[in-house]
């Protein structure tokens, strides 16, 4: 029994659909029963007596652990942390025999001060405000936010105004989109941008690469949680804003926003698990479908129907939901048109939207740049679900096609994402894939262009378990490339040592038959990148993952020959 971690929650999560605080708690399995049951009497005892006995309470049990979490006012968060781990102190001293529990009263009269403290009367009125007007609010990095994009005004929190001074009129909000799955986030939010700025939109975007307005970029790095979502919102810029929302933002903080316009879940893979208890891919599956609970009833919740997880699960959300897939027999779309509903799907090598009783061709999968014709499959996929996450901001059709025919794959529109680039007879694919099921789909299309010979730069971050990493390289070597330079990632060891993980890696390659003269190893990723170059003969191919150097590694790219 033991509290590994406590943190807000600043908008919906997996437990929560609004604000509150979690813990994280490990127990034993002959613990978790009682543990959770005296957590539950023991917070709710503690919330009554702050004045908070309105507030939920949400448990969820995993294998060596559960997540517990309170709701509370959004204005008193650090506070709330306090209450449930004060709860939580309680339940151990009791269960561990600690000695006699806390003293409630006590420690009431202590977080009622705390909560004191924190309370903000005018930030609460603002919110009631802006809800009582159906335009959404936003709190986080000491600014307060009504409605979003061009119809949003902000101030400092400690200069809030008097509801009744603002121009509500002035206030609204703009299309909020959100984009979560395993893989094709970052390419789906790219794709999406594209068929808006088609439409004439000024498009925001948040991803694992930026914050970027139109041509703008604001901010560079990892924006796909909660805070970068908030800072995009806040550009009175944009009117349409595209956000990938990543799993680790969700579980770490909720959603930026109670509700959206549209989201879409691509698909559902083995990576990240264990992180924040969630063990297997049904529960993976529920964390990227709290994007889903956010969509307001008049929005769109667009899921691959290809995916098993996704159709497995519970999908009793506000919004219709609009199904794509690859296949056209697919018997859950039939079913789902059947009813009445709304899809995306490959058809004849073209691209069809089917909404509202109309069959519309939006276009040919050899019109799409990213799909090399068809053969990467994945971005056929990719395509589809920003086809069907279009359909929620309105986007024409013809927007649509003129958007999936401009963006190509390349350095410029889909940097690092399925980049092919030729280079004095040798054919580079850079790839961001970071686990076996996005290794598998760019391997595919490796495998569909020519080559003499083929090499594969392989890497994991430290923070994947040992089984997940020995995956990864059954995934790699399914390949059979004729070399493959094993990277270090200085930057991503994430409490490992290094050289930790590129043992496993090579071992496990030796271990499926790899001779030990066709691995090699590399410091770091630029240095890999140089062994390929200089390995490479004119007529081979080189499928270069790339994950924390993209900016060096594409200047060693495209910089001539005769430079190096």
């Amino acid at each position: 029994m033991k509290l590994l971690d406590s943190r807000r929650l600043t908008g919906p999560s997996l437990l929560l659909d609004r604000a509150g605080a979690v813990i994280d708690v490990a127990l034993a399995p002959q613990e978790a029963e009682p543990a959770i049951a005296a957590w539950r009497e023991e917070v709710r005892r503690l919330l009554e007596v702050v004045g908070w006995g309105g507030e939920e309470t949400a448990a969820r049990r995993f294998p060596g652990g559960a997540n517990l979490a309170i709701s509370a006012p959004i204005d008193c968060l650090y506070a709330a942390t306090e209450v449930n781990e004060w709860a939580w102190t309680a339940v151990e001293t009791v269960m561990m025999e600690r000695g006699d529990p806390p003293e409630t009263v006590e420690a009431a009269a202590r977080l009622r001060e705390e909560i004191e403290r924190e309370q903000r009367p005018a930030l609460l009125a603002l919110r009631e405000a802006a809800r009582a007007r159906n335009v959404s609010f936003l709190f986080g990095e000491e600014m307060v936010t009504a409605g979003l994009g061009a119809g949003s005004i902000s101030w400092p929190v400690k200069e809030l105004p008097d509801p009744a001074s603002v121009d509500w009129s002035a206030v609204h909000d703009v299309p909020a989109l959100l984009v979560s799955g395993t893989n094709g986030k970052t390419t789906t939010v790219r794709l999406l941008a594209a068929m808006l700025e088609a439409e004439g939109k000024v498009v925001g975007v948040t991803s694992t690469d930026h914050i970027a307005v139109g041509d703008e970029t604001l901010e560079r790095g990892d924006f796909s949680g909660p805070s970068g979502a908030r800072m995009l919102l806040r550009d009175r810029r944009v009117e349409v804003a595209v956000l990938e929302t990543a799993r680790g933002g969700i579980l770490r903080r909720g959603l930026a926003l109670e509700r959206a316009a549209g989201a879409v879940v691509t698909n559902i893979a083995s990576d990240h698990l264990w992180d924040y208890g969630i063990h297997d891919l049904p529960s993976m599956a529920a964390t990227k479908l709290v994007v889903a609970r956010a969509v307001r009833p008049d929005g769109r919740v667009v899921l691959n129907a290809d995916d098993p997880e996704l159709v497995r699960a519970d999908r009793g959300f506000a919004a219709p939901v609009v199904w794509f897939s690859l296949d056209p027999r697919n018997p859950l779309i039939r079913e789902h048109l059947a009813a009445g509903g709304s899809a995306c799907l490959l058809e004849a090598n073209e691209l069809i939207l089917l909404d509202g009783g109309e069959r519309r061709p939006v276009i040919g999968v050899n019109e799409v740049p990213v799909t090399f014709g068809g053969t990467a499959r994945y971005n056929v996929a990719n395509a589809l679900a920003a086809v069907g996450l279009a359909t929620a901001a309105g986007v024409p059709v013809e927007a649509m096609a003129e958007g999936l025919r401009r963006f190509r794959s390349d350095p410029q529109d889909n940097p690092g994402r399925g980049n092919l680039i030729e280079r004095d007879g040798i054919r580079l694919l850079v790839d961001y894939a970071h686990n076996p099921h996005g290794l598998a789909a760019i391997l595919n299309v490796a495998a569909a262009l020519p080559a003499g010979r083929r090499l594969l730069l392989l890497g994991q971050a430290g923070d994947r378990d040992d089984a997940a990493i020995r995956d990864l390289a059954r995934a790699a070597w399914s390949f059979r490339p004729d070399r493959i330079v094993i990277k270090e990632l200085p930057e991503m060891l994430r409490g490992r040592q290094p050289g930790e993980v590129p043992a496993i890696l090579e071992d496990e390659l030796s271990r499926l038959g790899a001779p030990l003269e066709s691995l090699g190893r590399a410091d770091s990723e630029l240095e890999g990148v140089r062994q390929a170059l200089a390995w490479a003969l004119p007529g081979d191919l080189l499928v270069l993952l790339v994950h924390t150097q993209r900016e060096a590694v594409m200047g060693a790219l495209l910089q001539e020959k005769g430079e190096e």
